[in-house]
């Protein structure tokens, strides 16, 4: 079977590693693909890696290690495979609350009465699984219990968009959902399509707030955020700009150790935690905005 090899070293300078990424780039063999990202777990480490069609030159690596001053690399062979369809085989459907999310292949599983939400294994992040988007949606479907009905509702940070679909869903009023990345812009709008709901759920390209519509359908009273703490830190001045009096703020995308800053950066914006729910590492944060 044909291989494929990583090679991933850590470091505690961004300029470092953004260096060390450029320079892993001029290899030869030349990597399929280089990241450079931090570590979130407040230490300020960052983590450099790169995918080879070949066994990168461990001699090579070596000395770009010492040159920036990283740990020595770590260099793995990987089996290549059909992820597509790996993730058709293992991704099993997710029930949260009243939402049931699935895949094309489990469509026979749909239990009746639920809210039925399609993702497909190919747009697989997102899908549920992951303790952050659980957490939001038994989050929503909580909030819906207790008798909200959204009239006005985003998501910022998207996805796939399965949170705004489902809201969607269950309450009558279409709602707006952003992503800064084009491609997941297309995917929440090719998942929208597949849920048959379009002209329910407007999907948008933006950094936090930065868009047109977003400013025009503001104030919300209730807005998603499922991306990352430091994010969701930045993102709390513009949240309380937005949000209106009554109207809730379901966070998530953070560990556990993170939710304390989380929690002061909203209440500094008078937006106080009603609820605090952890799935694994993860915590799903529901805060309001006092009327």
């Amino acid at each position: 079977m044909a291989k494929t090899w990583t090679a991933f070293t850590k470091l505690s300078d961004k300029t470092a590693a953004e260096a060390l990424g450029e320079a892993i780039e001029e290899m030869d063999p030349e990597p399929t693909g280089v990241g450079v990202f931090e570590i979130e777990d407040g230490t300020g480490t960052w983590e450099v890696g790169g995918y080879f069609l070949g066994k990168p030159n461990d001699v090579e690596l070596a000395l770009l290690a010492a040159a920036f001053n990283a740990v020595p690399f770590v260099i793995s062979e990987v089996p290549d495979q059909d992820w597509v369809d790996k993730v058709r085989r293992e991704l099993t459907p997710v029930e949260a609350g009243r939402f049931f999310v699935y895949g094309s292949h489990d469509a026979d599983k749909i239990p009746e009465g639920s809210e039925p939400l399609l993702i497909e294994a190919a747009m697989a992040f997102g899908t549920g699984h992951h303790g952050t988007t659980l957490g939001c949606l038994r989050a929503l479907d909580r909030l819906s219990n207790e008798g909200m009905v959204g009239q006005n509702v985003a998501d910022i940070g998207c996805g796939t968009a399965v949170l705004g679909m489902a809201a969607a869903r269950i309450w009558p009023n279409p709602v707006i959902v952003s992503d800064i990345d084009e491609v997941a812009v297309e995917v929440a709008e090719a998942n929208v399509r597949a849920n048959k709901l379009e002209g329910k759920v407007l999907c948008v390209e933006a950094a936090g707030f930065g868009h047109p519509d977003l400013a025009a359908r503001a104030p919300f009273d209730l807005v998603f955020a499922n991306i990352l703490k430091q994010p969701l830190i930045d993102l709390a001045p513009d949240m309380a700009a937005h949000l209106a009096p009554g109207g809730y703020a379901i966070l998530s995308g953070i560990l556990i150790r993170q939710a304390d800053e989380v929690v002061e950066a909203y209440a500094a914006q008078g937006i106080e935690l009603t609820r605090r729910d952890e799935i694994g590492e993860w915590v799903t944060l529901t805060l309001r905005k006092p009327s």
